[in-house]
């Protein structure tokens, strides 16, 4: 039997001094499939995802971290093999991370970073068949004109659409996302997650992106992770989140995202509040 599993998380643990950042968490997560996770400031969402892709260690009572039947992490040590495993987790984050005087095409090939020596990387001296492929990818998302303009002159929307592209080019199969949308307009919001959507749908990636906007959960995203005081609180369909659940999670004074697009007929279980 194939194990889809591309996500294995068994008793992550995460302290920064006497506070827990995450607690005894666990999860799967599967092959293709689009998952948000919620919860609100410092809840423990970007380090989980930190995490996920090696960026942080877990304390070492953490089991295990696996990504695609591989151990990233665990007991608090990273794999030897951290940088080859890296090259198949694509990581946004919500500051674009683009080098704004390079070219966008230069800053797309960078996803091939991992895959030719420092030196060719720093040059900018990538082959004709990489380059090709940085300008097919960022022709798939929309910005094959742009291509030879400084990444600097781009809009906000443009720049996450391009850090989208060198993610492709990296060729990773798992993408974690930091808050993709926080700094972005309406129209650039939606543009961003339609373009994840589609990737999602088209090439199986799979997805696992941050997010406070909880109608864009419900609309992208079918499953939702919700995280409070770094406790996993949730893990279910998104069309399950009402408003009750949200304001438990996300308390009285957001009373603005607990709105009632999509279903809330169907019950939820009561917040449990690990100290």
């Amino acid at each position: 039997m194939i194990d889809d599993t591309v996500v294995r998380v068994r008793g992550l643990t995460k302290t920064y001094g006497s506070s827990a950042a995450l607690k005894d968490l666990s999860l799967d997560i599967a092959r293709g499939e689009c998952v948000a996770l919620l919860g609100a400031s410092g809840s423990g969402k970007s380090t989980l995802l930190r995490c996920l892709c090696g960026l942080e260690t877990g304390d070492a009572s953490t089991d295990v971290i696996e990504i695609s039947g591989h151990r990233l992490q665990g007991g608090g040590r990273l794999a030897p093999d951290i940088r080859r495993q890296r090259r198949g987790i694509g990581v946004i984050f919500q500051q674009f991370n683009l080098v704004g005087r390079l070219s966008v095409l230069t800053n797309v090939l960078m996803g091939h970073a991992s895959d030719v020596p420092l030196w060719r990387a720093l040059t900018g001296r990538f082959t004709l068949e990489q380059r090709a492929r940085a300008l097919d990818a960022l022709k798939s998302i929309g910005l094959g004109e742009q291509a030879f303009q400084r990444a600097s002159t781009l809009s906000g929307g443009q720049q996450q659409r391009a850090a989208i592209a060198r993610v492709l080019v990296q060729g990773a199969r798992l993408l974690l996302a930091d808050e993709p949308v926080a700094s972005l307009d309406p129209e650039s919001t939606r543009r961003v997650m339609e373009q994840l959507a589609a990737l999602n749908r088209s090439a199986g990636l799979t997805l696992v992106i941050s997010l406070h906007d909880v109608g864009l959960a419900r609309q992208y995203c079918p499953r939702v992770v919700a995280l409070r005081d770094g406790a996993l609180v949730y893990d279910g369909p998104s069309a399950r989140l009402t408003p009750e659940f949200l304001r438990q999670l996300y308390g009285a004074s957001v009373e603005d995202l607990a709105d009632d697009r999509g279903p809330d007929t169907i019950p939820l279980p009561t917040l449990s509040l690990a100290a």
